[in-house]
């Protein structure tokens, strides 16, 4: 059961958060990005760079996935389809997306996509904060005392 993270927008302290749990619990652990990652040394962590472009990490992961892993993503799109994969999906700040809540968040999504296209102005998300740090944190370890045998 490895962990697959989209690593183009993942931040700095997620990051280091996985890699510390990846050599914690011996589990393998990819980031996928279109440019280099800067990642500790260790047989459980790897970088895999892809071309740039639409998806094209997204695809990577959706390549590479097997029931029972674990995506890490903010893309909602790419964990609609890892949920249909059967992958438990979570995201930066700790928020599962499930099979249950992803229906809605795929609406509210391309709602907001339709707002945005009309002109309106509809601001992002709030600024990552410790808060969002500990709830990953917390996330992850409940899904690797649940998932990973060493």
């Amino acid at each position: 059961m490895p962990i697959w993270v989209d690593a183009d927008a993942c931040p700095v302290p997620i990051r280091d958060i996985l890699c510390r749990a990846a050599i914690r619990w011996q589990i393998e652990t990819t980031f996928i990005a279109n440019h280099v990652i800067k990642l500790p040394p260790s047989p459980w962590i790897k970088a895999r760079q892809v071309a740039q472009g639409f998806d094209v990490a997204d695809n990577e992961i959706m390549a590479q996935l097997s029931d029972n892993d674990l995506v890490i993503t903010q893309d909602i799109p790419l964990a609609a389809e890892a949920i249909e994969q059967g992958a438990d999906v979570f995201n930066p700040r700790g928020q599962a997306f499930t099979r249950d809540n992803i229906r809605q968040r795929l609406a509210m999504r391309n709602f907001m996509e339709e707002m945005r296209s009309a002109g309106e102005v509809t601001g992002g998300p709030s600024a990552f904060s410790q808060q969002d740090r500990k709830e990953f944190a917390d996330q992850l370890d409940r899904w690797l005392q649940k998932h990973h045998r060493r």
